[in-house]
């Protein structure tokens, strides 16, 4: 699990922690490394192109991915991994918001192994604002992603080249009073039979942040089938107090067996998990389709 830390200067890294899921869906969170290291940047550009080497005997919770370039100089927010496929070869990659402290732009984090880290920029007439997930594969030969230009309203991409995205399509905007503000992705979509479960979250009155799923056709991902009509997850009392108040947020689930898990932000000052069967969500959402 990838976590977003925040330091001195309000600077995000990106940290990780491991642990592991039983098959009832209970989830046990190993012992964090003591100490930290940003490990050894390398070939450090000033727009955002470098990589970072760990060593083995490093432990994983020990990594920190800090801010090396300009370019995310005020820092790394908001990292979406995702196991990506492509012909029998898998790597991970990570798209994350890079923040120089006046502007900000989607990058990129490749990596085949957790120890050796590749960062760049996205370039392309599409690569702007936030909010980018990976599909975990192509899409009728293409890469695929979701992204949010404008801030709003989220889209749909497709490109032949994994680095430059010149054209983006409407995809979904709200139509619900508790999503009224704004959408955006909750990391890359989960492939099942009847479709790309796409994880969101939405912002409504009192800037209150929930989660919800938006269901996606698996040959057309442009195309919606079927969204809820209520929110998947809310603040509840223990959650609407801390650093930034009423906000439930994440960059990633995770499908275990039958369930999904998903690791959620509980205003900003903690991290809890909901853990729901993916024939239940399937279940509600199709009800809904029309």
């Amino acid at each position: 699990m990838s976590l977003r830390a925040t330091g001195e200067g309000h600077i995000s890294s990106i940290v990780f922690q491991t642990g592991v899921i039983s098959a009832a869906g209970e989830i046990i969170l190993e012992p964090v490394s003591p100490k930290l290291t940003c490990g050894q940047p390398m070939n450090v550009v000033a727009d955002g192109y470098y990589s970072v080497d760990f060593t083995p005997d490093t432990p994983l919770s020990a990594r920190v991915l800090y801010p090396h370039s300009i370019a995310e100089s005020n820092g790394m927010e908001d990292a979406r991994f995702v196991q990506f496929t492509d012909k029998e070869k898998t790597l991970f990659f990570a798209t994350y918001t890079a923040y120089n402290g006046k502007s900000i732009h989607p990058h990129l984090i490749e990596t085949p192994d957790f120890q050796h880290f590749k960062i760049r920029p996205f370039s392309g007439k599409a690569a702007f604002d936030k909010g980018f997930a990976l599909f975990p594969e192509r899409v009728q030969g293409k890469y695929a992603m979701i992204g949010r230009q404008g801030g709003r309203n989220l889209s749909i991409m497709y490109s032949d080249d994994l680095y430059c995205w010149d054209e983006y399509s409407p995809l979904q905007q709200p139509k619900h009073g508790w999503e009224m503000l704004q959408m955006g992705n909750c990391g890359s979509p989960i492939k099942t039979p009847q479709g790309w479960l796409l994880l969101t979250h939405a912002v409504g009155p009192m800037r209150t942040y929930v989660l919800s799923f938006t269901l996606l056709d698996l040959h057309d991902p442009g195309k919606v089938l079927a969204s809820m009509e209520q929110p998947l997850l809310s603040p509840n009392e223990e959650e609407r107090e801390g650093y930034v108040p009423n906000v439930l947020y994440t960059c990633g689930l995770l499908a275990h067996g039958e369930k999904l898990v998903i690791p959620h932000a509980m205003s900003d000052y903690a991290i809890s998990f909901a853990v729901t069967e993916i024939d239940t969500v399937l279940r509600e959402l199709l009800s809904t389709k029309k």
